[in-house]
């Protein structure tokens, strides 16, 4: 199990992370600079700085805790890696566990890949697999953001006419609208039906233990839904917008130190009962 642990996994890891970490300080000079030259105020401009530095707290809570469950399974650094370039919560955990299915690995992201070449399967997977969209967006962000400045165009006569209709006509629908009201909204709720379902029924191998289909998986799930439906009444009741970005993270932390309390609370055959695995 050393090799999840090797010093020159570590340094590589490491030249990584400064890499990223010089690029951001880089374009931040940068950004100054130019904002100077524009004239913009010293003030606004680093009030500007602090507001977007606080803006990444909520990204980084839901990468810390991506990263606590994917420990378990693939040590720090790959996780360490992976979520701090251009890694994301649902999509790290979805490649890892396809990847862990596919060589046979048994029991999820909750047992330790042993084997090196598993391991290194499971970071190939996981690193080509995000990186298609750095090679498709130099060809198709263009093209397809002229796109989308055309149909906003044509459709903000149409948009203009629909606000000036009277009250009981019918409103058309726009691509836009069409987009943020529904198909957006659709695309979430499927990816985050996808973890609920395998949270209740498993990976489907019933000789696997330790798959998350069992009393805490529920659990955990329950207390995410509740802490996040609770947070997000509260920020609108009170209207605290700074904490709506908040809302996950702290969700999905709760959610685990819950498994964490019951695991240790509950009896040993009700907290490790699964019915599927």
């Amino acid at each position: 199990m050393d090799f999840k642990y090797s010093t020159a996994l570590y340094l590589i890891a490491g030249a990584v992370i400064l890499f990223v970490l010089a690029q951001s300080v880089f374009f931040l000079i940068k950004a100054y600079k130019q904002g100077r030259t524009l004239g913009l105020d010293k003030s606004k401009l680093r009030n500007a700085i602090t507001s977007s530095a606080l803006f990444t707290i909520p990204s980084a809570l839901s990468i810390l805790a991506t990263i606590i469950a994917l420990v378990p399974a693939l040590g720090p650094v790959i996780p360490w890696v992976r979520l701090s370039v251009i890694g994301n919560l649902m999509y790290e955990t979805t490649a890892a566990e396809a990847a862990m299915e596919a060589f046979g690995h048994e029991g999820g992201m909750a047992v330790a890949v042993s084997d090196p070449e598993v391991y290194a399967g499971v970071a190939w997977v996981m690193t080509l697999g995000i990186c298609f969209s750095l090679v498709i967006l130099p060809f198709l962000a263009k093209p397809l953001h002229k796109k989308i400045l055309q149909a906003g165009k044509k459709e903000a006569p149409k948009a203009e006419a629909t606000e000036n209709a009277p009250a009981d006509g019918k409103k058309k629908r726009s691509l836009n609208g069409f987009i943020n009201d529904f198909a957006t909204p659709a695309i979430f709720i499927g990816l985050i039906g996808a973890f609920i379902a395998r949270a209740i029924i498993g990976s489907g191998k019933p000789e696997t233990f330790g798959d998350g289909a069992g009393v805490l998986s529920i659990i955990t799930l329950v207390v995410a839904i509740v802490v996040s439906i609770a947070l997000e009444v509260l920020a609108k009741k009170l209207k605290l917008a700074w904490l709506e970005p908040f809302v996950m993270p702290i969700g999905m932390i709760i959610a685990m130190v819950a498994a964490i309390v019951f695991f240790n609370i509950l009896p040993e055959e009700i907290a490790m009962l699964e019915w599927r695995g």
